[in-house]
């Protein structure tokens, strides 16, 4: 059986074989809404935030602000169980909105109840590179020598001009420096970028992805785009339709094979499509749990005889 740089046959870096590989067994994320909000929405940059953003299509059932830590962990547990069983070690995700975006001590105090409880080995700690600082990823630093810890930056796109459009209220420099600060205190980070954003083409989104390769990240996530309702972006698609490109799945997979032949093979990837809701989800509406999503993505590579990595170059590499 072939085996690749990552040191197993999956024809990309994945997730969680990487875990297995480093905890011995399946790692399940449990996702947390501690009831942070973000600044482009508090007013601070801006209200209403990312166009496309409703949390609501995303958060499992059990993610409330009102629950405590401990109450979403156990509830989180419980959901997971029904699935997959003699799961013993988790990792708390705090996922909804700007995880960071609040003052040193509280976070403290959130993430700290989140590590406290049973088969906790970890956190992954969702937000922007906008809000990210000295003092707390000193602190973080310090926690990544006992637990594993992983920054996960929203940074959507690589272009300013799609940023402004859709509301995002940073810049890409922003995400750069971010980047930069967290790499040199020795964090693991990962990245979520938006396939097809508005004023987004094939040509821009490949060129991107030779840009976010020589980064020195961890982990990435790959989303679609998605109508979500009750967000401006559906607003817009209502009103202009073709102001925004929906790519059918096949269109969609075709893309991703040539996004991961240029994907630096050290990343892992965590994702390589979004899964909103169905009750949320406007467009587009492929049919198909993410398991077959991504079934039929490893088929592609196999029958392609493809890999992550395949057409990457290195900073040395022309």
């Amino acid at each position: 059986m072939r085996r690749f740089a990552w040191g197993h046959a999956r024809r990309f870096n994945s997730y969680p074989e990487y875990f297995q590989q480093l905890f011995g067994g399946r790692v399940q994320k449990l996702s947390i809404d501690a009831g942070f909000t973000c600044p482009n929405r508090d007013g601070s940059k801006g209200r209403g935030g990312c166009t496309f953003c409703n949390n609501n299509a995303f958060n499992p059932s059990y993610c409330q602000p009102e629950k405590s830590i401990t109450q979403q962990l156990e509830e989180g547990i419980e959901f997971h169980s029904k699935r997959y069983r003699g799961i013993n070690k988790f990792m708390a995700y705090f996922q909804a909105y700007t995880n960071t975006y609040n003052h040193l001590d509280r976070l403290k105090t959130l993430y700290s109840e989140a590590l406290e409880y049973p088969g906790v080995v970890g956190l992954a700690i969702g937000t922007r590179p906008d809000c990210i600082w000295e003092e707390l990823l000193d602190w973080l630093g310090e926690l990544s020598e006992k637990y594993y810890v992983i920054v996960e930056y929203g940074i959507e796109s690589c272009y300013n001009k799609t940023l402004m459009r859709i509301n995002r209220g940073h810049t890409f420099e922003d995400s750069l420096k971010a980047i930069d600060m967290t790499a040199k205190k020795g964090i693991r980070q990962g990245i979520h970028l938006i396939i097809g954003l508005p004023g987004e083409n094939e040509s821009d989104i490949l060129s991107g992805m030779k840009m976010i390769s020589r980064l020195p990240v961890q982990n990435i996530k790959f989303h679609q785009l998605q109508i979500i309702r009750n967000t401006n972006l559906a607003n817009e698609y209502e009103k202009k339709p073709d102001s925004v490109k929906l790519y059918s799945l096949k269109e969609y997979l075709d893309l991703m094979i040539r996004i991961i032949e240029l994907l630096n093979p050290a990343f892992i990837v965590e994702r390589i499509a979004g899964d909103a809701h169905p009750d949320y989800l406007i467009k587009p509406r492929w049919g198909l749990r993410y398991d077959e999503i991504l079934k039929k993505f490893e088929d592609l590579l196999e029958n392609r005889d493809t890999w992550q990595g395949k057409r990457f170059k290195g900073k040395d590499e022309r």
